[in-house]
């Protein structure tokens, strides 16, 4: 991998501002009162994403129980392991929380049912263990569960201030990584040899985590989720470049298709067609549009051209503390679209056994419309 010019590493930019304990009690009331007013009596989050976005704490998920017990009104309540207290009270979110831990040999389960109640219907977050699930359900035979995503789909898709400084910065980081991939040579290498320069160019620009590297090309484009693999790029090909991870606790995800040499004239214009479709639908973000509406004025420029069964996935994705979540642009998702979302729009038209297109950037409602995270050009990019 070369570069031409030489480029300021991640550590010299300055960090994000760091969350506090004030932001994190601030979301886990949130989370409380959106069940209360969806009919729940409670939250119960295990490690993983819910619990990041709500506490910032970051256990290992074993067979040990952690769970945060969020209810309208009391104070929320994470019921740890006794050996892991001391990292659960150090964590940035852990003065707003109330310790309860269990030690080993106890039931934990029974830690958590007088939290409970006997009876009660709780939104349960979806990575929670059934080992867990069922010891809650042994524990507590009146109480009811419903998936979190199911009852509160919303509930990490409105991204504050510093989340959206954050997701600015990873979506800027990836357009870096994007510009240096450019200057590579692509004929003549393995797929695999690319996605492992784009990799690097990540973590080069602050990414801890590196999620994915899509480098689809050739016919392989026309595979959406394409793993890259062993086949040698060749002069003449399309290639699909997907590409994301995490900075700073928040993902970035991005999407350009170049071409090595110059294209046909099909293949300029099926890249024509996804570009215009992928503008319609950035145009269609606003307060108030439903989630289904940006992939309606999407997929109505396919359509058109009459490439419609050729794009076969949604318009797009949440993204936040993880790479997918809520909301998805889809047809029948009527949520309607509020500032401070953020997703991606990605259109796409595969053409099996030729070749693939898709162009992805992430934005975010704003109060007139759309910003987006992602500002390289979504011309097709010729490499070598």
């Amino acid at each position: 991998m070369t570069s031409t010019t030489p480029t300021p590493s991640a550590a010299d930019r300055p960090g994000p501002e760091p969350f506090t304990a004030e932001d994190y009690r601030v979301r886990m009331d949130r989370a409380a009162e959106a069940a209360a007013d969806a009919g729940l009596d409670g939250v119960l989050v295990a490690p993983g994403p819910d619990l990041i976005h709500l506490t910032g704490y970051l256990p290992v998920p074993t067979e040990r129980l952690t769970v945060l017990v969020l209810r309208a009104g009391e104070d929320p309540v994470l019921v740890v392991p006794t050996l892991e207290a001391p990292d659960a009270a150090g964590s940035v979110g852990g003065p707003a929380l109330s310790l309860r831990n269990w030690t080993d040999g106890a039931d934990p389960y029974a830690t958590v049912a007088p939290l409970l109640g006997a009876t009660g219907r709780f939104a349960v977050s979806d990575n929670t263990w059934a080992l867990h699930l069922l010891g809650l359900q042994q524990a507590l035979p009146d109480a009811s569960y419903v998936s979190l995503t199911a009852a509160l789909p919303m509930l990490r898709a409105v991204k504050d201030a510093h989340e959206l400084a954050r997701l600015a910065a990873a979506g800027e980081a990836a357009d870096r990584a994007y510009g240096e991939i450019l200057t590579v040579r692509f004929a003549g290498r393995r797929e695999s040899e690319v996605a492992a320069d784009l990799a690097a160019l990540l973590l080069r620009f602050g990414h801890s985590q590196v999620d994915f590297t899509v480098v689809g090309s050739g016919p392989n484009g026309a595979n959406p989720h394409h793993e890259a693999g062993e086949r040698v790029i060749e002069h003449g090909d399309t290639v699909v470049l997907d590409f994301g991870g995490l900075k700073d606790g928040y993902g970035s995800d991005t999407t350009r298709t170049v071409h090595v040499g110059e294209p046909s004239v099909a293949e300029q214009h099926v890249h024509d067609v996804v570009r215009e479709a992928q503008q319609a639908g950035v145009e269609a973000v606003r307060p108030g549009a439903a989630c289904q509406d940006v992939d309606r004025a999407a997929r109505e420029i396919i359509e058109a051209a009459g490439y419609g069964d050729l794009f076969i996935h949604r318009t797009g994705h949440g993204i936040g503390v993880t790479t997918h979540e809520p909301p998805y642009m889809i047809e029948g998702e009527e949520q309607p679209l509020v500032p401070g979302m953020c997703f991606s729009v990605e259109p796409g038209i595969y053409l099996p056994g030729r070749f693939g297109v898709r162009i992805e950037d992430i934005v975010t409602v704003t109060e007139d419309g759309a910003r987006r995270f992602n500002n390289t050009s979504r011309e097709m990019a010729i490499v070598e």
